[in-house]
């Protein structure tokens, strides 16, 4: 099992969503984040005072999934969020210990698969 995390420009996201849909892959948390990357820094002035913004707004998804969706997790993000400009974003794949669905106390694999799909 593995979390994926990956963090987008928020502006891609519903493009993500579609594509992760298409790709069978369900269960996600969204958050709304700020970060820097590679972008170019962006000054603005307020009360007369040059001020660097040195954050940009980041949308941040975080899917579990088993192994078999590890890949085309991935393909979906990257299809779906990619500009080909300097802040598309990054994927990170990270391994997973233990996951308990709290609903049917269901663990691991059983827990990560979708309701109502067969285990494996």
């Amino acid at each position: 099992m593995k979390l994926i995390v990956a963090v987008i420009r928020p502006e891609c996201l519903n493009g993500v969503l579609e594509s992760l849909y298409r790709a069978e892959v369900r269960g996600l948390t969204v958050s709304k984040v700020q970060g820097h990357g590679g972008e170019v820094e962006h000054v603005e002035n307020y009360r007369g005072t040059t001020v660097k913004v040195d954050l940009q707004q980041k949308v941040r998804l975080e899917i579990g999934v088993s192994e078999p969706f590890v890949q085309r997790t991935i393909d979906a993000i990257v299809a779906g969020a990619r500009t080909g400009d300097v802040g598309d974003g990054k994927i990170f794949v990270l391994p997973v210990e233990k996951v308990v669905r709290i609903r049917t106390g269901e663990e691991d694999v059983a827990a990560v698969t979708p309701v109502g799909e067969a285990k494996a």
